[in-house]
């Protein structure tokens, strides 16, 4: 749970995720990294965390 209005930085470490090794959707569209500080999430709004992860 988040409250009413959370910054997506903020939301992503509330829910664990480091930064830094994920992609966000936000509402259908990529979300490019520079526009993640200013961003405000709502009640409504549709996000797609996908974790980066390396192997070989």
């Amino acid at each position: 749970s988040c409250s009413s209005e959370s910054l997506l930085p903020d939301l992503l470490q509330q829910l664990g995720f480091n930064p830094r090794l994920v992609a966000v959707e936000y509402n259908g569209e990529i979300l490019h990294r520079q526009f993640w500080p200013e961003t405000k999430v709502q009640s409504g709004d549709r996000l797609e965390v996908v974790t980066i992860v390396g192997g070989g």
